[in-house]
């Protein structure tokens, strides 16, 4: 918490030096608790100052363009704020450690997930009425009760979404590289995708952005969907192949698909994602809620505190694998 001062060995805490992309002004929960650590704020681009050194780096997801001469200055360790390193530079870390804030925002991610899923099976905002309908106490609408959860990924937030879909009775198949056990309970792990695909009345892809999972959802996997399925998106835009999306919307395979992440990002004007019925997009905002900004900086103050003890840190890449 940004009230908290944490306890470390004071000689070490004097003699380290974070560099920072972050403005200074805006890392309050983090500096409050580290008071003798001295944070110096660099440019994200250009030539830095001479004589700036650091062992720390906090930057951002995508990285800077200076961010190879920003690491040639003493740095150790590099901490970015977002959940995935799909955008990160990957080639300026060379042997130091590279960190970033994953499942920080697992929480916001889920229940927007969870948002999506139920306004697909009680028809909103379809089912609002400015005008007298036709008939009053009469719908069929859907349930997430009973329904199938396939979840592509089973990291933070994919356990954040089983965890809340579970709480409304739904059944959870969840899909992972390792054949371990759910840190979820009444969660049915499956090795293999096509079985997910076919039981599934909620697609949720909460899987990394990396080479080997690019257009993972493609037209392969989406001839093998419970016809009707509804798909969500709240991964990265590059897992699904919105062109065979775009074929299984419009025959019907896919019922809706609730995207908040897209490829490209930015999404250019007139492109059909903003306007095909059966899409129902956001720009990249599932991660919002009050403090959310804060909690990616909490992983960071954790790990920090973990630095300075010499303890293993949370959240570190693995550049092979890319996540």
């Amino acid at each position: 918490m940004a009230d908290m001062v944490d306890t470390v060995d004071t000689e070490r805490t004097a003699n380290l030096r974070v560099l920072t992309q972050l403005p200074v002004a805006s890392l309050e929960s983090v500096t409050s608790r580290f008071p003798d650590i001295e944070f110096v704020e660099v440019p994200t681009e250009g030539a830095l100052p001479e004589g700036v050194e650091g062992e720390v780096l906090l930057t951002f997801a995508w990285g800077s363009p200076n961010l190879g001469e920003i690491a040639q200055r003493g740095v150790r360790w590099i901490h970015t704020i977002g959940t995935g390193i799909d955008r990160f530079p990957v080639e300026f870390v060379g042997d130091r450690i590279l960190s970033c804030s994953r499942g920080a925002s697992a929480v916001p991610i889920a229940e927007w997930t969870l948002a999506v899923m139920l306004a697909f099976e009680k028809q909103l905002p379809e089912r609002w009425v400015s005008d007298p309908p036709e008939r009053w106490n009469w719908a069929e609408l859907g349930s997430l009760e009973g329904k199938t959860l396939g979840l592509v990924g089973l990291g933070g937030i994919g356990c954040a979404v089983a965890t809340r879909a579970r709480a409304f009775g739904m059944q959870v198949q969840a899909f992972r590289r390792t054949a371990a056990p759910s840190p979820v309970p009444d969660v049915e792990v499956v090795q293999q995708l096509d079985g997910l695909f076919a039981a599934a009345d909620h697609l949720v892809v909460a899987a990394s952005a990396t080479a080997a999972t690019r257009h993972l959802i493609g037209a392969e996997a989406l001839a093998m969907v419970k016809p009707g399925v509804h798909l969500v998106n709240i991964a990265r835009g590059s897992l699904v192949d919105q062109e065979a999306l775009r074929a299984a919307l419009d025959d019907g395979r896919v019922a809706r698909a609730s995207l908040d992440v897209c490829d490209p990002e930015p999404l250019p004007e007139g492109h059909w994602l903003y306007t095909h019925p059966g899409v129902r997009l956001s720009p990249h905002i599932s991660w919002s809620m009050p403090g959310a900004v804060e909690r990616l900086l909490d992983t960071f103050a954790e790990n920090l505190r973990h630095y300075l003890d010499d303890e293993p840190l949370v959240g570190v890449v693995d550049l092979e694998r890319g996540y």
